[in-house]
């Protein structure tokens, strides 16, 4: 019995990131969606910084040039999050980054 074999073409078409998805649209029809909470720079980027991406790597990685994030599809294909400790560092930072702009909007909210 024979085997079909589709060509897989594994290159990246278009990208989507929600508030809580990372969505890759690849050249051969496949999507993949995986948890924002894998790649903590994505998560703590602002909207406009998730947007701002470009395709890199001959099309196999895509490149977020404002929060200074690289993924391949390979990567993203294998189900690979960023690693624990780059996790845990940048969610510590995200988080100081949060508490500080809080305290501003109550400064600015009890200055008036």
């Amino acid at each position: 019995m024979g085997i079909l074999a589709l060509s897989a073409d594994e290159r990246v078409r278009d990208v989507r990131v929600s508030e809580d998805i990372l969505t890759v649209d690849l050249m051969d029809g496949r999507t993949i969606s995986v948890p924002l909470v894998w790649y903590p720079r994505l998560l703590s980027g602002t909207p406009k910084q998730r947007s701002n991406w470009k395709v890199c790597a001959a099309g196999y990685g895509i490149h977020w040039p404002d929060l200074d994030e690289d993924l391949s599809t390979e990567g993203l294909l294998r189900g690979a999050p960023a690693p624990a400790a780059s996790a845990r560092r940048l969610t510590n930072r995200s988080r100081r980054r949060r508490k500080t702009r809080r305290s501003a909007t109550v400064r600015l909210l009890f200055s008036h």
